[in-house]
């Protein structure tokens, strides 16, 4: 698993070929308010089509990249609703509808980049539909009973009925896509479950060159991420409070206020660091602890790249990543006792732990390796 796949040097003649076959390319992308891994998917597709238009349900320039927002960008009807740019999801019934009105005539290649609803556009009858999936929605899908108790009592109450006709939909948009390609083994077979589709995998692009090891290394393990549920920081915190080992938790969200009331003498909480010094951390940590079941997990890579080991829940797209026993150590069970049995499994394993193998490992996921993925996908 470990080994890269050799530079081809049919990649540039493929993006030759690509860019000559499909003159007219759109990306369609469900909402473009901040920066996070499918905004950078949507970077890196325009770095293979420079003059790709974007069409999204909601836009805000000023939290967008400047690849992004230089480019041409249409936005549906749900950009002109009251508070659409803060509040996006409370429109999320009316998307469907939105993405149908969006007028894709004369584009030869359309590309969907699916976590909320993109796919469901309606493109030329020649036109090639690729769909890149983060994830089926998981409003529908996988996380609908957690968004439903975290709700309001009037949407508890509607959703039942909102979300079965959503789902209905979301089914049937899905014949309109020619070729799926899922982020990762996860999703592939979320996309099976989720639409019958068969789909192959091309992980996110991962800019590794950003990360480099440090000879220093700190006492402290680490946890990044939103402070959310299904995240799971409460499981880190709990763990390293019983075991009395050092934690630093970088993060904020609607769990922040329980967790520093929950947090030991051992664990430390900071909202947010800079990248300089969030890489800095990466590099010098004991061992990175990422709890969630994620759809792939960026940060795991990141933190290989930067030559640490990384404590895993063994489930999601972290199996695509991290190599038990050589770039990490899994934990099966999301429980605070299966964490810890890990984290002392991970003490025992580290001194035969090999930096350059977590270095190595990373650079499966370099913007190239997704670039030709993407383009061995659509030719």
């Amino acid at each position: 698993m470990l080994n890269l796949r050799p530079v081809a040097d049919e990649d540039d003649a493929l993006l030759a070929a690509a860019r000559a076959r499909f003159r007219k390319v759109a990306i369609v992308h469900y909402w473009l308010v901040t920066m996070r891994g499918g905004e950078r998917v949507v970077e890196r597709l325009l770095h293979l089509f420079p003059d790709a238009d974007i069409f999204t349900h909601v836009y805000d320039e000023a939290r967008v990249s400047r690849a992004i927002a230089g480019r041409r960008i249409t936005t549906s009807f749900i950009q002109r609703l009251p508070g659409a740019i803060r509040h996006y999801q409370k429109y999320l019934p009316l998307m469907p509808m939105a993405l149908e009105q969006m007028d894709l005539r004369g584009y030869d290649l359309v590309i969907s980049s699916e976590s909320g609803p993109a796919k469901g556009v309606i493109t030329d009858p020649d036109a090639l539909h690729m769909c890149y999936v983060h994830s089926p929605m998981r409003y529908l899908w996988d996380h609908y009973h957690q968004y439903r108790d975290a709700t309001g009592p009037l949407n508890r109450a509607l959703m039942p009925f909102l979300f079965h006709r959503l789902r209905t939909w979301d089914v049937a948009s899905a014949s309109r896509v020619d070729r799926y390609v899922a982020n990762s083994r996860f999703i592939q077979r979320r996309i099976g479950r989720a639409w019958d589709k068969p789909s192959t995998v091309v992980h996110p692009p991962v800019d590794t060159s950003l990360f480099a090891p440090s000879p220093h290394i700190d006492a402290n393990y680490l946890w990044v991420g939103q402070l959310v549920p299904y995240k799971r920081p409460d499981l880190a915190v709990a763990a390293f409070n019983r075991l009395g080992l050092p934690l630093l938790v970088v993060g904020d969200g609607p769990m922040a206020g329980a967790l520093r009331r929950m947090a030991g003498p051992t664990v430390t909480i900071v909202p947010r660091l800079d990248f300089a010094a969030l890489r800095s951390h990466y590099a010098r940590c004991r061992g990175f602890v990422f709890t969630a079941e994620e759809d792939f997990g960026i940060v795991p890579v990141e933190v290989m790249a930067s030559g640490r080991p990384v404590i895993a829940f063994g489930k999601g797209g972290a199996l695509d990543s991290v190599v038990d026993q050589q770039t990490g150590i899994f934990f099966q069970e999301q429980t605070v006792e299966s964490l810890m049995d890990a984290i002392l499994r991970f003490e025992g394993w580290l001194p035969a732990f090999d930096p350059a193998v977590a270095v190595l490992q990373a650079r499966r996921f370099s913007p190239a390796e997704f670039d030709s993925g993407i383009l061995r996908s659509l030719l």
